[in-house]
């Protein structure tokens, strides 16, 4: 699609408007260090259409598709079979066209969809309400921190050591500039207990992801109630919703607030995006007049018939700035549509289901890949996602079983850094994942390694 409404004359009139007689006084305010005098070094300043297709093609044909090797990469983002009819379903005109509600009482359709996943969202997490969603799942636990600062009125938040650093970057970035000082513990396996010895009086909540970046499953429930004694909220952060069929819900481990990644249901890898951010929390005012992002709500017309409208839509665009509880300007509406087909067609029993297959797989795995010699299993407790400490180095081992064909997880060090935890290797299985793939994974490995 091209989009070039303006010509020259255009641009001289907007020019001679705002008072500036060439474009470059519009860049005054950057320093002079800070600009290219000589473009971008390495690039063309002119190519035919033809020879950028050419190129950009060429790029493209280097990646590795997910479909097209054996895949074990987890660490926030998951391969799980997503069934025909949901992309058959979102595609239709009524839906792919529709946008942001912004004139809510016209786009009915688009309103029921927003709040049949705000229902669902709210019964997998075990929270009283959600909302109609976030961009991801790493801005969901941004504005999770803010919001429970504004609740307790503290400026304090502890991020666990198993919190994803994509997650801890997102919040650290969005939570400084607004006066919130967060705390990250260093990160490591099995060590989210010692989050409760720094619990105080002036801290406004605790981020805890389970499962957590290294695929353990804490139990949120002795540090849910450390929180609350001193008066803090516990926010549960989620990245595999897909676990939730199967483990005992945060709402049920006494979380306040639950920011979670929706990708993993209806949504596909897509290179990294877009995904669908989920939020929920109690089902109390002030949890729900301090949420971000919007509600729909169910209500009915004047002759008695059920609709639905926008409701507590607390965003800048609606109230007054600073009354606004985020500058979320809309949501993932096309990821949440597809979130909420899929979810819609495996039920309550297809939904636990999948679960124990992912489970089952990442069991299988775990047995083969820890009786290689020199191989340590280092999560006992997992959900489909496990860490391995390799007798070498795992980026290396990585790009060897990828010469073999083999997606074989995600190193430690590619998430926090090299010199971090090098020999470290996180690995995800899910009901894609084959026998054969399994088998071709462990031998693969074991050949690397010997």
């Amino acid at each position: 699609m091209r989009y070039l409404p303006l010509d020259d004359d255009d641009r001289a009139k907007m020019r001679d408007r705002i008072g500036v007689k060439h474009i470059d006084e519009l860049f005054t305010d950057i320093p002079p260090s800070a600009r290219l005098d000589n473009g971008l070094a390495g690039l063309p300043n002119h190519a035919s259409e033809q020879s950028v297709e050419r190129h950009f093609s060429k790029l493209a044909a280097q990646n590795v598709s997910a479909g097209s090797a054996s895949f074990f990469c987890g660490a926030g983002a998951y391969r799980h079979h997503v069934p025909a009819s949901v992309d058959h379903l979102i595609q239709r005109s009524e839906f792919l066209t529709a946008y942001t509600p912004y004139q809510p009482e016209i786009a009915q359709g688009t309103l029921q969809t927003l709040f049949e996943f705000q229902t669902q969202v709210a019964q997998i997490t075990g929270m009283g309400v959600a909302n109609a969603s976030m961009y991801d799942g790493s801005t969901a636990c941004a504005e999770a921190v803010l919001m429970a600062a504004r609740i307790t009125k503290r400026n304090t938040c502890l991020l666990a050591s198993g919190l994803h650093p994509h997650y801890s970057a997102a919040t650290q970035t969005l939570t400084h500039t607004l006066g919130v000082k967060t705390t990250a513990l260093p990160p490591g396996i099995g060590r989210d207990a010692e989050l409760i010895k720094r619990i105080d009086a002036d801290t406004a909540c605790i981020v805890v992801q389970s499962p957590n970046v290294f695929g353990e499953v804490v139990d949120l429930e002795p540090l849910a109630a450390a929180a609350h004694a001193q008066g803090a909220l516990l926010i549960a952060v989620n990245t595999e919703v897909v676990s939730l069929g199967l483990l005992k819900s945060p709402g049920e481990m006494g979380a306040d607030i639950v920011a979670a990644e929706g990708q993993s249901i209806g949504n596909a890898l897509n290179f990294g995006g877009p995904y669908v951010g989920l939020l929920a929390c109690r089902d109390e005012r002030k949890f729900i007049r301090q949420a971000p992002g919007r509600f729909a709500g169910q209500t009915v017309d004047a002759d008695g018939k059920r609709g639905f409208v926008l409701t507590l839509s607390t965003r800048e665009q609606h109230i007054r700035r600073e009354k606004a509880t985020s500058n979320i300007c809309t949501n993932s509406g096309l990821c949440t549509l597809a979130f909420t087909i899929h979810l819609a067609l495996l039920g309550d029993k297809g939904l636990r289901h999948l679960a124990m297959l992912n489970h089952q797989k990442a069991c299988a795995l775990a047995d083969q890949l820890g009786a290689i010699p020199g191989v340590t299993l280092l999560t006992p407790t997992f959900f489909n996602e496990f860490t391995l400490r390799l007798p070498a180095n795992a980026t290396e081992v990585i790009e060897k079983l990828a010469a073999k064909g083999i997606l074989g997880g995600v190193p430690a060090a590619r998430l926090f850094g090299p010199g971090v935890m090098d020999d470290l290797l996180i690995i995800a299985a899910t009901e894609t994942n084959t026998e054969q793939d399994m088998n071709d994974f462990s031998t693969a490995l074991a050949e690397i390694l010997s």
